[in-house]
């Protein structure tokens, strides 16, 4: 009797347990008259999935996307978010480490003397610091396995592998065969809950080179002069995504150790996939890997209120490269904003490459070099750029005066409105071409979860762009464009002021344990993977055939996605 009972108890368990994990509900949303077709779910830990099915190849487009960006960074220790992201490529206690228990002490101590010599004034000091750092490191090189990230994604035939960080972002990429699915998630799942910032020194290098290069980049020297003019109070302005030279020269481990803890929690990230895959499948995987990292409390963001611009602010910008001209109108309103659409659209208007105003009253007329404009929309801001190359004789400010008028005719409204129905009809090409492409499907994914737009208003933006009129456009430009709210960048010709180059200290080259390789990656190796299968195109039934008038042959494939076509006559 007794043996028969535990035999039913130990029955229903396994019953109960079994119909729990196939019962599993996560919160999940669909939306009305999207295209692609989305699948939002929302995990108890909250994080939130983006999947998008499309089998035109079989491969998947990832991207795990933080909210967190250079506008996050502490005021005293610029540039976190982006050193941050390239520690994550370094590993975790499982693998790009030969054995993380005699490892650990090591990589404690390095964080114990980077705060050490953080706190030293005295140079010479500061530089019997550094030296016991680079011993220390030099130790724990021992047991690292440089690379093994990088290993796993070719073993598993992964494309594309990158990173980046802006202001309000930072986001991880990757495109995987579509039967490798969970072989990425177990890496994935792995380093966002336990990464290790091993060989921290070492890359030091990297981000310094990056910071130097980028003081001798004339376009990047005016893109931050314009940020700084814009915003001079916001992080957008006072903060550069690289940081700068005092705080790259006094990294703090623990600094970003806290970073990570603060912003790296799932209820703060998200990942968006497009490609081939049964979504059911892959959000159970998805959960396998990522369903067990705590939640926490994010860190909020205060909103900083710019003042009015209510006069003209110019700044010169000098370096080698040709003369150019940048005039920047600043808007109150970010991404997923009304505002963003209508300057898009305006934008489109003013140039298109072919028949907008600039295109027509000053490219097609050659009256410059060259002349455009453009929108850089962030999350709590948004940037109106003319940008102009002057030709032989000609000064920034005849260029500048060419486009500024530009703006005056549009706002007078003596344009075209057959431009209008031209720019949303483009707008509309360029969307039916984003959704042949897995990247930009799931690009478009993470910009409206990093926006923290809803996806249902992301899908019916281009139907509410559809319905702006004329008039709504001139009564916005005339809100936004005044004569005396906008700020200029001069980019002249000429010897730039002397830069301090960040100093590259002196390290030992560290130990590259090229030939080994930690259990984690001998376990990923050994996970069983589903073959692809092959399709072979069916002449018979995957192909229409027809004739012309004249007996000429038409072969043709009918296109279900949109309108859109392709001919070709041989």
């Amino acid at each position: 009797m007794k043996r028969y009972f535990v035999k039913t108890l130990a029955l229903f368990v396994f019953v109960l347990l079994v119909f729990s994990l196939s019962a599993q509900n996560f919160h999940k949303k669909t939306y009305k008259n999207d295209p692609m077709n989305v699948i939002h779910y929302t995990l108890d830990n909250g994080l939130e999935v983006f999947l998008s099915v499309n089998k035109d190849v079989p491969r998947i487009q990832t991207y795990i996307a933080v909210r967190v960006g250079s506008k996050n960074d502490p005021s005293e220790s610029t540039g976190l978010s982006h050193y941050l992201e390239h520690l994550m490529f370094k590993g975790t206690t499982s693998f790009g480490t030969l054995d993380w228990e005699k490892e650990k002490p090591y990589i404690q101590e390095i964080e114990r003397l980077y705060e050490v010599y953080n706190h030293t004034t005295d140079p010479q000091k500061r530089a019997e610091i550094y030296h016991q750092i680079d011993s220390v490191s030099y130790l724990a090189s021992k047991y690292a396995i440089p690379n093994e990230y990088d290993k796993m994604m070719s073993l598993i035939g992964a494309q594309g592998t990158n990173a980046f960080t802006s202001n309000d972002m930072t986001v991880y990429q990757e495109d995987i065969p579509s039967n490798e699915l969970e072989r990425w998630l177990k890496v994935e799942g792995d380093r966002f809950a336990d990464p290790v910032f091993r060989l921290f020194h070492t890359e030091l290098e990297a981000v310094y080179e990056e910071k130097n290069m980028g003081m001798a980049n004339d376009g990047r020297k005016v893109y931050e002069a314009l940020n700084l003019a814009l915003f001079p109070n916001h992080p957008y302005g006072t903060q550069t995504t690289i940081g700068t030279i005092e705080h790259l020269k006094n990294p703090s481990l623990d600094n970003i150790k806290k970073h990570f803890e603060n912003y790296y929690v799932p209820n703060n990230y998200c990942i968006a996939m497009s490609g081939d895959f049964d979504p059911e499948e892959a959000i159970q995987l998805i959960n396998k890997y990522f369903g067990k990292i705590p939640a926490k409390k994010v860190p909020e963001f205060k909103q900083i209120k710019e003042p009015e611009i209510t006069e003209v602010k110019k700044v010169d910008v000098w370096g080698l490269e040709a003369e150019n001209i940048r005039v920047g109108f600043r808007i109150d309103a970010g991404n997923g904003s009304r505002e963003v659409l209508l300057a898009n659209l305006m934008d489109r208007i003013l140039s298109n490459g072919s028949c907008g105003l600039i295109d027509e009253n000053i490219n097609q007329k050659q009256l410059t070099m060259y002349a455009g404009s453009g929108v850089m929309s962030l999350n709590d801001y948004t940037a109106f750029l003319l940008v102009g190359m002057p030709k032989q004789g000609q000064t920034l400010d005849e260029v500048k005066d060419l486009l500024l008028k530009q703006i005056e005719i549009f706002k007078s409204g003596n344009w075209d409105e057959t431009l209008l129905t031209a720019a949303i009809n483009n707008q509309k090409l360029d969307e039916m071409k984003g959704l042949e492409s897995n990247s930009s499907r799931a690009m478009s994914m993470i910009n409206a979860y990093l926006a923290h737009q809803d996806w249902q208003d992301a899908v019916n933006e281009l139907d509410q762009m559809s319905k702006i009129t004329k008039q709504e456009l001139i009564d916005f430009a005339k809100r936004v464009f005044k004569d005396n709210n906008y700020v200029v960048i001069y980019k002249r010709q000429g010897e730039p002021k002397e830069v301090t180059k960040v100093e590259k200290p002196a390290i030992t080259p560290v130990v590259v344990n090229r030939d080994v390789e930690s259990p984690f990656l001998t376990e990923v190796k050994n996970m069983r993977v589903k073959e692809i299968e092959p399709v072979f195109v069916n002449y018979e039934k995957d192909m229409q055939k027809g004739k012309l008038k004249k007996g000429s042959e038409v072969l043709y494939v009918e296109n279900k996605k949109n309108v859109r076509f392709q001919i070709i006559f041989r």
